[in-house]
């Protein structure tokens, strides 16, 4: 076959064709895939319909490629040094060896043609792909590129210098929507975008954002809560990066007036990512925010959310209660859906139905019934839960609760024997009770189906690479008003930098939690719509740690900074 057919080939027409399979077994094949998401080829060996020596033969007959047994390779350093380890990680390519200026390389996807040309285009060699088999080369990359990865500084150190190219871009003063599509497509642009996501899985970055400026189009990683400012891309880049990352999410390419939001699914570097696609219109051009949704990097086991025992007892306690509301309130970005996620994890057993409505849906969990909420056709979080009633649930999750109708409704679930879980937008869980009176709800009602109030922060938890002792700043200290006496016989830690945190000091977030068990005390405070502050006290005396007091127990178990509980509890 000729391999300049710039397409991805149908794995099982090939089968067929070849007569290797029939119509029935690739069907088969493709309902388990619909369950496992495994490679069709694996499923069909797994089937016992074919082997893997008899697919390597005939992808060798069809694509003319030599078949390379994994065990006569040498993999010899200079060699691997050939291709960064960033390419090689994203492409899943291993170099089998180098002469003159041809790379022979051995792809994990072999119908994956136009990879060939990018790594042409990336690699300034002739490259020569070969077949080995596909396991290898996957034990093959993580054994010889452990964790090591090129920068996006050297990538678009390469496409600098390029100035053939770099000139054309540099020409282009106005550019036509009808040359936007073609501009996605250039090869330094789709491979800077694939660059700046596997580095920004690597990272374990939750948001990637494209901002453009008069004189720069910058781009910054969110890891651990706080932005990082990559290096500055050249201006001219700007329309094509935005161009092609639309391209990638099936949006609008000639749109750029209005706001537009999209969706990304793809696999890097092995991890299944969700990515949500944002588009807001500028002074000078788009700005884009990506969410990335790495399914393999968060962990849904309430017993590594980071909580302290104490508050991970509290919640695993109420998580069991036969009916109520469980909120679960903080800003933006404070870890609330991951919270909720993992709780819903820890009771998700045989004999409990649990039926969630999210927008949008952000993680599967096997077993738990999911809605993706639709404004646009009415399928709201109200007529959702409307629904979720008839269905028989046990334990119900609302996204959020926005309006007066839904709080309505998961009162009144909560109140015929239902558990609700839900997020609200509040600072602390006092001001919560407050939030919900003046959203309209009866105090009567509160005090009858809401059990708990959980406050929540993310803060970034020290570097165990390189943790080391410290003497914190007497400003830091006055700031968050500690008494000398609670500073004696305590030690505080903080991360000097290194290679493991990306010289940060900090690697991974915890929670710090500030929980609100609703009791008879708290319930007349209520009804009598006693202050915010009154409630706070009432509270405190029922146990309830700030999230300033939960900050520093973290600081003093050695596990943040005080820096760090200052940043996030904002104090006064």
């Amino acid at each position: 076959m000729a391999v300049k057919e710039r397409q991805k080939i149908l794995f099982g027409q090939i089968l067929l064709e070849k007569k290797l399979v029939t119509e029935d077994q690739i069907k088969e094949a493709l309902d388990v895939q619909k369950i496992n998401g495994k490679a069709l080829g694996d499923i069909l060996i797994d089937l016992g319909h074919t082997s893997n020596n008899l697919i390597m033969k005939m992808l060798s007959d069809y694509l003319g490629m030599e078949i390379i047994d994994y065990y006569d390779v040498d993999f010899k350093p200079e060699v691997l040094d050939k291709i960064p380890s960033s390419i090689a990680q994203l492409y899943r390519v291993i170099p089998i060896a180098f002469e003159g200026n041809t790379i022979t390389v051995a792809q994990q996807d072999p119908l994956e043609i136009q990879q060939i040309d990018d790594l042409r285009f990336l690699l300034k060699y002739d490259v020569k792909p070969v077949l080995v088999e596909k396991g290898k080369i996957a034990n093959a990359i993580d054994k010889y590129y452990p964790g090591r990865h090129e920068s996006v500084d050297g990538i678009l150190d390469k496409f600098q210098r390029d100035r053939t190219w770099l000139q054309d871009v540099d020409n282009r003063e106005i550019i036509e929507i009808e040359n936007l599509k073609e501009l996605a497509n250039e090869a330094p642009i789709k491979s800077f975008v694939n660059i700046i996501l596997l580095q920004a899985i690597i990272d374990k970055a939750s948001d990637i954002h494209f901002e453009a400026f008069e004189n720069e189009f910058r781009v910054r990683c969110r890891i651990d809560g706080v932005l990082h400012k990559k290096i500055p891309v050249p201006v001219h880049f700007a329309n094509g990066i935005i161009s092609r990352i639309k391209v990638m999410a099936n949006m609008n390419i000639s749109e750029r007036r209005l706001p537009q939001d999209g969706r990304i699914l793809l696999t890097i570097r092995g991890h299944a990512v969700d990515i949500r696609i944002s588009t807001l219109p500028t002074s000078y051009g788009e700005s884009v925010v990506m969410r990335l949704l790495d399914k393999d990097s968060v962990s849904l086991d309430m017993n590594r959310l980071g909580m302290t025992h104490n508050d991970l007892d509290t919640v695993k306690r109420l998580m069991h209660k036969p009916n109520g509301i469980i909120l679960v309130t903080g800003p933006t970005g404070s870890g609330k859906t991951t919270t909720l996620y993992a709780c819903l994890n820890h009771v998700n057993v045989t004999g409990m139905k649990i039926i969630t409505t999210e927008d949008p849906v952000e993680y599967d969990i096997e077993g738990i019934m999911q809605i993706q909420v639709k404004p646009e056709i009415g399928v709201t979080f109200a007529n959702c839960l409307k629904s979720i009633l008839r269905q028989d649930p046990d334990i119900i999750l609302v996204g959020e609760i926005r309006d007066l109708e839904t709080l309505e409704i998961a009162v009144q679930a909560s109140l015929t024997g239902h558990l609700v879980l839900s997020t609200l937008h509040t600072n602390d869980a006092p001001l919560t009770i407050t939030r919900l009176i003046n959203m309209g709800v009866k105090p009567y009602l509160i005090t009858a189906s809401l059990i708990a109030v959980i406050n929540q922060r993310l803060v970034r938890k020290i570097c165990a690479n390189c943790k080391e002792e410290y003497v914190p700043d007497k400003t830091t200290i006055n700031e968050l008003n500690i008494p000398d006496s609670e500073l004696q016989d305590k030690s505080f830690y903080i991360g000097k930098g290194c290679n493991n945190c990306n010289h940060t000091g900090y690697k991974g977030r915890m929670a710090i939690l500030e929980t609100m068990i609703i009791n008879d005390k708290i319930c007349s405070h209520i009804i009598k719509q006693s202050s915010t502050e009154t409630l706070r006290k009432a509270a405190r005396n029922n146990g309830m740690l700030t999230l300033l007091e939960s900050g520093l127990h973290a600081v003093y178990n050695g596990l943040t900074t005080l820096e760090e509980v200052v940043r996030e509890t904002s104090v006064n």
